[in-house]
């Protein structure tokens, strides 16, 4: 059975989680679309790490360092793009 403290911290952040989609829906400008899904990637990495903790499984957090630097690597990517320095 999972503990208490693993639901309240996955509570936390499908919260969290909302309020990002929130922001990726109503951001006014580009740029707040962008920080809405970086916000939200870094929240999966933080779900792919509960549930490794949760579940006592050390490839979720394996997982997640991979997909926590592809995601750096993909916001670099946007705001150099946005930015205006990549032909």
């Amino acid at each position: 059975m999972i503990e208490p403290v693993f639901f309240y911290a996955a509570l936390i952040v499908m919260m969290a989680g909302f309020l990002s989609v929130l922001r990726i829906l109503l951001g006014p400008t580009v740029p707040d679309r962008v920080v809405g899904v970086d916000t939200l990637n870094t929240l999966v990495v933080a779900v792919m790490i509960l549930l490794g903790a949760a579940y006592d499984r050390t490839i979720y957090i394996d997982i997640a360092i991979v997909y926590a630097l592809l995601s750096y690597i993909g916001t670099l990517a946007i705001a150099r793009y946005l930015q205006g320095g990549l032909t």
